[in-house]
């Protein structure tokens, strides 16, 4: 199973759509998820069109049409991997020990906010992953998004994509 990971899209705040490769990405998915600030309910429905499954959360940037048909936490178990969608985490500092602690039931923890990009596991084996953003990249020197695989209770083929600057 493929699975996209995205969040802190910002459109149109940021980008008024997203990066044509992330749209192919998603196309080919089997599964996106969305780690909050969305900032439209237009881009919702556009996922939700061409994904053929998408997970996802509302952010700090979303408003009330988001709110509405979207939860704080989401949860999914896909191919035997338990995951969970949060926007914020908080700190970087200590985050491992509050995530182990707040998801002790979850394989990988799936959040955004930061528009950094992050990939550590707990002592506890909790995989938390954030993708960054493919639309503002803040301070880092690409915009980007995460895909990986699952089958058989195994996540594998974590993998960064930078995107191209825009134009």
């Amino acid at each position: 199973m493929r699975l996209v990971l995205i969040s802190d899209t910002h459109v149109p705040k940021r980008a008024r759509d997203l990066p044509a490769p992330l749209w192919a990405a998603i196309d080919a998915a089997d599964v996106v998820i969305h780690a909050g600030d969305w900032v439209v309910v237009d881009l919702l429905d556009q996922l939700e069109a061409r994904s053929a499954r998408l997970i996802g959360c509302y952010g700090n940037n979303d408003g009330p049409a988001l709110r509405k048909r979207l939860p704080e936490v989401a949860h999914a178990t896909l191919e035997g991997v338990r995951f969970a969608v949060i926007h914020e985490t908080g700190p970087s500092g200590g985050r491992e020990k509050r995530c182990a602690e707040r998801f002790p039931d979850v394989d990988v923890l799936v959040f955004g906010h930061s528009h950094i990009p992050w990939d550590t596991t707990t002592d506890s084996g909790l995989r938390l992953l954030n993708p960054g953003s493919p639309t503002d990249r803040r301070r880092q020197p690409y915009a980007t998004y995460l895909t990986t695989e699952v089958a058989a209770g195994t996540l594998t083929d974590v993998t960064l994509h930078r995107l191209p600057p825009r134009k």
